[in-house]
């Protein structure tokens, strides 16, 4: 047997007994003390945490099981995970950022020459480019984690009202535009808000929900529609280029053959103040039809725009 199987063998072994001696080992694989001895630096030397207790009833303990055994990548592989590493190149936060680097420097580590200046290259040629932000969200990891625990939190949370207490349920933590966002149960206003996780700026304390929620994955695919209200726009050339760019309208514009088009589609009351700031982004690009109170809310924000600015003269 080669010493890389025997040494794969022994690590796998060791992982999961936790506690071991030199002699459990050596009666296992037929090996000699010492040479149990050597495979155990060789252990320590690839990373697994060992310690050593001396004395009659001494041995090893392995500090934490959740070691990997290694795993074979080809060269294509390897590369395609530095891929991906590039797509969290721009956010300031991440709720693996110290893992992340530390996998990236091993995997860069055992590449040969010709893989790393593949990599290298890759880093000077793509990007998967957001807004770079200054914002910190150092509570990211801490509410992913309770998200997937299914743990309810009492945060103070900074909002535009000022600094508040909240009764939450996380969903889970999504990326967009460079920023972490929250959708979370809000126990007082008894229904799912949004929050940014950069306002988050304590967690007071956590609790063990009892009941089941929808997670991430399922609130993405869900679109409850409690007060409906038809969206019903005429789009330019340009104003269809414009919607299509926005992921809150994928799907919705209907492209006509001289390039116009339109959005007719029902939506939820309550998204009217998310979208009016978008329409007064698309100008004269966007006509709104329905509903009436998408175009006071739009000729409201113009109102104060032009206001503010006539008071400079």
């Amino acid at each position: 047997m080669s010493k890389a199987k025997r040494l794969l063998d022994i690590l796998m072994f060791v992982t999961a007994k936790k506690k071991f001696t030199a002699q459990e080992i050596a009666d296992e694989f037929h090996i000699s003390i010492r040479t149990v001895h050597r495979y155990i630096l060789d252990l320590c030397d690839m990373g697994l945490p060992i310690y050593a207790e001396q004395g009659r009833n001494g041995g090893y303990t392995v500090l934490t099981s959740r070691l990997l055994p290694p795993i074979l990548f080809t060269e294509e592989e390897a590369v395609s995970i530095f891929f991906a590493f590039q797509s969290l190149n721009y956010y300031r936060s991440l709720p693996f950022d110290a893992e992340i680097t530390s996998v990236a420097h091993k995997l860069y580590s055992s590449l040969q020459s010709e893989a790393k200046i593949k990599v290298d290259k890759i880093h000077s040629y793509i990007a998967f480019w957001n807004p770079k932000r200054t914002i910190d969200a150092p509570f990211l990891k801490d509410v992913l984690e309770h998200s997937i625990e299914n743990r309810n939190l009492h945060i103070q949370y900074e909002s535009k009202s000022g600094m508040r207490k909240k009764h939450i349920r996380p969903i889970g933590v999504y990326a967009h535009d460079g920023l972490w966002y929250l959708p979370a149960y809000d126990y007082h206003k008894k229904k799912i808000l949004m929050y940014r996780v950069d306002r988050i700026l304590s967690i007071l304390s956590t609790e063990k929900s009892e009941d089941e929620f929808m997670n991430l994955k399922e609130w993405f695919n869900s679109h409850e529609v409690k007060n409906p209200i038809r969206l019903h726009i005429r789009l330019t050339t340009e104003g269809v280029r414009q919607c299509k760019s926005v992921p809150y309208f994928d799907g919705l514009v209907v492209t006509q053959e001289d390039g116009t088009g339109y959005i007719d589609t029902i939506i939820d009351k309550g998204e009217l103040s998310f979208i009016t700031s978008l329409f007064l982004r698309f100008g004269s690009h966007a006509r709104i039809l329905e509903p009436k109170e998408l175009i006071v809310g739009l000729r409201k924000q113009a109102e104060e725009i032009l206001t503010m600015y006539q008071d400079e003269n």
